[in-house]
């Protein structure tokens, strides 16, 4: 019999089975196409994965109590897949759904189901998969007690243990893994924005770039998206002349978590700037016909605003980038913290930080020191008020200013990191001007206000 079962044989499910096989479990695995299975298991002899042509066969391979992991596109396909399962599972078996759900069906699946369910995000595509993901389950947690085994040996390994950690119950690994995405939006936005105002404005080549962000990448901007920058930099056109990134189309797609994650956060009233700039910003890249047009109509300006020093800029980008990159991951622990209060999870912001450090796609050196943060103040407001973060935000201030206003004056747009430097103004700000605000809905609309000088809620004929 198999430990452990699998459903889903796309990239991340044939090479999540594969990581799961080598680690040691026997495994059994099904697609709805079965010439997949029957390929998938051709190309692999001599492991110990059995291939099954239904989903009454994947049940029967396993040793009970069940557990299969579901690698399958969100929203009805899931309910699909479970509904062809459910005829051959008891009630102690154990499905656990891989892929990138918007975890209030998780939620529902939790609360209906007959046996017992798990969301669980999984985060490091296609090489994560394979080598070793940043896991991030939720559930009941007994379930991920007698699933840990088998987790705890496919996750990313680094210094302080294995990338994986029960999240909450219900929907919370899933809701950890969304808000995980909303970063990487963001993080993978300030990137294209600093690349942009170097190459456009400092007139950096693509060898340049490279080495720039190969540098940056030894330091403390040390992760996996920079990395992978610098080398997206260096790869040459195989079917034509230059380099290969200057003849990408500049239309970039999502799938959804990013949209969630700003649709969770206005729902749980709090702001994340950075992550729904980038958002937008991806709208606004895929109106490609619509900029094509207007670049011929509106008159505006895309040049330096006097001579840059190549130098200076590149230093102002990586002191920029740091900061806004803090503000990033700031706004998503913020919006976790909200939504764990408001659904009652416990989330344990310092153990989501740790299980992020390898794997998965926000990776970065500075996620140790985030942990260390919280595990001083679990009841951190913010990262931006730790001491040792709010040191170097402060240290940092004059070249993200810069950045932004070179930008801006030159016509480059950097929504991403203008909104990041907007929200820690507003975040340090002791008065905003929303006292206006809430004149003007007590004008208008009779909401009423509060005064700085008395208790009591008040109302003016303003007329």
């Amino acid at each position: 019999m198999q430990k452990i079962g699998l459903v889903g044989l796309a990239v991340m499910g044939e090479n999540l089975a594969l990581n799961i096989e080598e680690k040691g479990f026997p495994i059994a695995v099904y697609n709805r196409s079965t010439d997949k299975v029957d390929a998938f298991v051709a190309s692999h002899p001599g492991k110990q994965i059995v291939g099954c042509r239904s989903p009454a066969e994947l049940c029967a391979a396993l040793e009970r109590p069940r557990k299969i992991i579901m690698m399958v596109k969100a929203g009805k396909p899931v309910d699909d897949t479970i509904a062809s399962l459910l005829p051959h599972l008891e009630p102690d078996d154990l499905l656990i759904d891989g892929g990138n759900e918007y975890f209030a069906n998780t939620e529902r699946r939790s609360k209906d189901l007959a046996v017992r369910f798990m969301g669980m995000g999984v985060s490091g595509g296609e090489e994560g998969a394979r080598r070793g993901p940043s896991l991030m389950p939720g559930g009941p947690k007994s379930a991920y007690d007698e699933l840990a085994p088998i987790l705890t040996k496919i996750a990313a390994q680094v210094d302080d243990g294995p990338c994986v950690d029960w999240m909450g119950p219900g929907g919370a690994g899933h809701y950890v893994k969304m808000v995980h995405n909303g970063i990487e939006y963001g993080d993978m936005q300030l990137i294209a924005e600093a690349y942009d105002v170097l190459k456009t404005l400092g007139n950096f080549g693509n060898d340049q770039l490279a080495e720039l962000f190969a540098e940056w990448n030894r330091g403390e901007l040390e992760s996996f998206l920079i990395e992978i920058t610098s080398q997206i930099f260096r790869k040459k056109d195989d079917l034509g002349e230059g380099h290969l990134v200057d003849k990408i189309v500049d239309a970039t797609g999502m799938k959804g978590t990013g949209k969630w994650t700003v649709q969770q956060a206005a729902e749980l009233g709090s702001p994340i700037p950075t992550i729904a700039s980038s958002v937008e910003a991806r709208m606004l890249s895929a109106m490609k016909a619509d900029r094509v047009a207007a670049s011929k109509l509106i008159e505006g300006r895309t040049l330096p605003v006097g001579a840059v020093d190549q130098k200076q800029l590149a230093d102002d980008v990586r002191h920029a980038l740091y900061a806004a990159k803090v503000q990033s991951y700031a706004q998503g622990m913020n919006l976790l913290r909200a939504a764990s209060n408001e659904y009652g999870w416990n989330l344990r912001l310092g153990a989501i930080a740790r299980i992020w450090k390898g794997g998965c796609i926000i990776r970065a050196r500075f996620l140790d020191r985030i942990k260390r943060a919280y595990d001083r103040n679990q009841a951190l407001p913010s990262l931006l008020v730790d001491a040792e973060f709010a040191k170097e935000l402060a240290e940092r201030q004059p070249a993200w200013r810069r950045v932004v206003a070179l930008a801006v004056q030159s016509g480059v747009p950097v929504p991403t990191f203008s909104g990041s430097l907007a929200y820690f103004d507003g975040y340090r700000r002791e008065r905003l001007p929303a006292n206006l605000l809430q004149a003007q809905r007590d004008f208008f609309g009779a909401h009423t206000y509060q005064r700085t000088d008395r208790d009591g809620v008040f109302h003016t004929e303003w007329g």
